[in-house]
């Protein structure tokens, strides 16, 4: 009996089907999260290689709560700690297992959270593993979350309330309004912010959605982000409160049941940070000159490195996908579940040349033309 076969058949039928694909090295890539281009930096690679070489483990061997938390999961806990202006941190394995944690030992019974519809799939499934009550609200819709908290106030007040956002949404690239924080504080909740996509890409210092907004960290302020994109490398971390910091390494099982995170990948998100903090004038700088350059060839406004076309047809997507890819250009063809309408998900990544990104524009806008015709 060939389990799932039916099933499989549907997705192929509506243009949804995935593989892992190794893709052509010479392919010049606008589909990575790789924002600043750090995953090619061979000297970071090498610093991280001799600082791992150095200690007496090379591998994290048990769960941080066991021993497997070392001086280079501490020093970079501290590093991130002092840059943010947060009180306490802790490195977790990914971005999807920090935001189960978080959302899944955070919201107890009688509590509540309110989260962006267009909040990440890992959130969204750890909401189902929540004790409190859920709700979720408009895409960075202020009114539509007050609208909801006044509604819960009406009945008594909560035990506890948590507001989760991201600082950029992965993919419509669009920031979330300051005003989060000020609703956050005047109704007295947790702030959550998932900087998977906008740490290293945002703010005066690069540090993402905080930093972007002049927001001092304060009690009520979670920051989760991650080291697989802007960083160029594996893992997430979460900066609190140290009274959040200790709940989450008595309560949040991914911490607690999980291997501690890579020593060499942290060594090198370590370095990136460095390396970002090092060069945050000509970082913003080319972030801008690039934007600027979607703007004029590609007629649309970003305000990160994340450039969403919008095409709504599936076929359509995957057909202008593979035409690109025989152009030498590799960008995401993004459909649902992850997105409500198929887009072109193009990444301006600062390791691309000026007339790569001028020229894969004007051949997005040709192939657009071309497929609506036919």
């Amino acid at each position: 009996m060939e389990y799932y076969k039916t099933e499989l058949e549907i997705i192929k039928k509506a243009n949804r089907f995935r593989v892992r694909q190794v893709y052509d090295k010479n392919l010049i890539d606008l589909a990575s999260n790789d924002y600043l281009g750090l995953s090619t930096n061979k000297e970071l690679f090498q610093k991280a290689y001799e600082t791992v070489l150095k200690e007496q483990y090379l591998s994290p061997k048990a769960s941080m709560l066991v021993n497997g938390y070392s001086n280079i999961h501490k020093k970079f806990e501290k590093k991130l700690c002092k840059y943010n202006q947060f009180e306490a941190g802790l490195v977790v394995g990914s971005g999807f297992l920090a935001n189960i944690s978080l959302i899944e030992s955070l919201i107890r019974k009688k509590d509540y959270l309110f989260i962006d519809e267009d909040y990440h799939a890992s959130g969204i499934m750890a909401t189902k593993l929540v004790q409190g009550t859920v709700i979720p609200f408009k895409h960075n819709d202020i009114d539509d979350l007050i609208s909801k908290i006044k509604k819960i106030k009406k009945h008594g007040t909560p035990n506890r309330m948590v507001i989760a956002i991201e600082g950029i949404y992965s993919m419509s690239g669009d920031i979330a309004p300051k005003m989060f924080d000020d609703i956050a504080s005047k109704y007295n909740a947790i702030l959550l912010v998932d900087e998977a996509h906008s740490s290293g890409v945002i703010g005066e210092n690069l540090l993402g959605w905080f930093d972007c907004h002049n927001i001092k960290p304060k009690s009520n302020h979670i920051k989760m982000g991650t080291l697989g994109k802007a960083y160029g490398s594996y893992g997430a971390y979460i900066l609190a409160s140290a009274n959040i910091i200790s709940f989450l390494e008595n309560r949040a099982k991914p911490i607690i049941y999980s291997t501690a995170p890579s020593l060499f990948d942290i060594a090198l998100a370590y370095e990136s940070l460095k390396y970002i903090r090092k060069n945050k004038k000509e970082i913003s700088q080319k972030i801008k000159d690039y934007q600027s350059l979607v703007s004029e060839y590609l007629n649309i406004q970003t305000q990160s490195l994340i450039v969403p076309v919008v095409i709504s047809d599936n076929k359509k997507v995957i057909d202008i996908q593979k035409t690109l890819i025989e152009d030498g250009y590799l960008i995401g063809a993004i459909r649902q579940p992850t997105v409500k309408k198929a887009i072109l998900r193009v990444i301006i990544k600062l390791d691309l040349e000026k007339n790569d990104i001028k020229d894969v524009c004007k051949k997005i806008t040709n192939k657009m033309q071309f497929f609506s015709n036919n």
